[in-house]
């Protein structure tokens, strides 16, 4: 068990097995399936990342560095937060990027019913460590434990 400190960006609690890229998330490629046709497991779509690709997204604590791809990604977050194919949180070893982050504010913030909780800045350290399905709990302070 290891634990890392990261900056809060929407406060929560949350425990769900790992799933991390060690490349940046694109947003829009990655989430397609789950906001097109109605994939509810939110399986990876972006052939560009090997680390994810053709795997389950919702309900996993989403271990990144950041995200990347066109000006449509904060909406495309909303847009799964809204429809149910969230991940159970997303964990930034990097800074936030400003698409991400308008995405999961608008969505703590115009969704009742959401509890995705986003912490950044966890450091090189925490994503060269997690690995995926290890068992991730994240704390209302920033505070991420790995099992």
């Amino acid at each position: 068990m290891k634990e890392f400190k990261g900056r809060v960006i929407i406060p929560g609690t949350a425990t769900a097995p790992a799933l991390v890229s060690h490349g940046g998330l694109n947003t829009l490629a990655s989430f397609q399936k789950a906001l097109q046709f109605g994939d509810k497991e939110a399986t990876c779509g972006d052939q560009n990342n090997p680390d994810l690709y053709g795997k389950q997204m919702h309900g996993k604590a989403l271990c990144i560095p950041q995200t990347i791809g066109s000006t449509t990604g904060g909406l495309v977050i909303y847009c799964c937060c809204d429809m149910g194919r969230q991940p159970a949180c997303m964990l930034f070893s990097n800074h936030i990027d400003s698409l991400a982050a308008s995405g999961v504010i608008l969505a703590d913030v115009w969704l009742d019913d959401v509890n995705m909780p986003v912490v950044d800045c966890l450091g090189d350290e925490f994503l060269n460590y997690v690995k995926d399905d290890m068992k991730i709990t994240v704390k209302e302070d920033g505070t991420v434990v790995v099992d």
